[in-house]
């Protein structure tokens, strides 16, 4: 990335909004991190340390999948209002769309959460995202899932290494459903197999130039 390009980037007069979706152990935590460190954009994190309901969820998904998804939806409402607020430009891990798109979709398919609960999740989900603005760039990062079982594994959250394969699989095929049809936005898919942005500096350089050339100028400077 050239040296103006750059500057462009991480002095824009008006704030950005930046989202990294993606599944479980594709990388989102770790990219947001090293874009907030890179430009000086404010970071905001997946509620998971603190989060009551997600080791529960794990050992029997059926009986806590509706009280997690409501959790996970008030809090990225939430984080997504408060960036929606702020004069900086912000990176957000994960965002409302997917817990709606992707997770509760996926776990009404799987029979784990009836159609009660669903119907009146997505009756609340279609009533908050009447409230907010869809973010400048959305990035989705695609990952096979042995790379996610492989991550998953290395970073060592023990709730997590009972995750059925099955499961990630399917989140998978929500996810690229997702991302083939995401229509809210500018967006950028990128294939992290065998992207290294974590220890490989010339790989994340790469990356931030792609995100710089997928948010177009006039964007950068007339963004509302």
């Amino acid at each position: 990335m050239s040296e103006l390009a750059y500057h462009r980037l991480t002095s824009t007069p008006n704030p950005m909004f930046v989202v990294v979706a993606g599944n479980i152990g594709s990388g989102k935590t770790t990219l947001t991190k090293k874009l907030s460190e890179r430009l000086g954009w404010k970071p905001h994190f997946e509620s998971v340390q603190d989060n009551p309901y997600l080791s529960d969820f794990y050992t029997d998904m059926a009986r806590w999948a509706f009280p997690l998804q409501v959790y996970f939806l008030n809090h990225r409402f939430n984080t997504h209002r408060t960036i929606e607020s702020l004069t900086a430009s912000s990176i957000q891990d994960r965002s409302i769309y997917e817990d709606a798109n992707i997770f509760a979709r996926s776990l009404f398919d799987q029979g784990k959460l009836d159609a009660r609960d669903y119907q009146n999740y997505r009756s609340l989900y279609e009533s908050m995202i009447q409230f907010i603005s869809p973010p400048t760039l959305m990035i989705f990062l695609r990952r096979s899932v042995p790379k996610l079982q492989a991550r998953i594994k290395q970073r060592g959250r023990d709730y997590e290494q009972a995750i059925p394969v099955n499961y990630l699989t399917s989140l998978n095929d929500y996810y690229d459903d997702w991302y083939a049809n995401y229509s809210l936005g500018k967006s950028l898919i990128v294939d992290t197999d065998e992207l290294d942005f974590l220890d490989n500096e010339e790989h994340f350089d790469r990356l931030v130039k792609r995100i710089w050339d997928s948010i177009d100028q006039k964007d950068m400077f007339f963004h509302f």
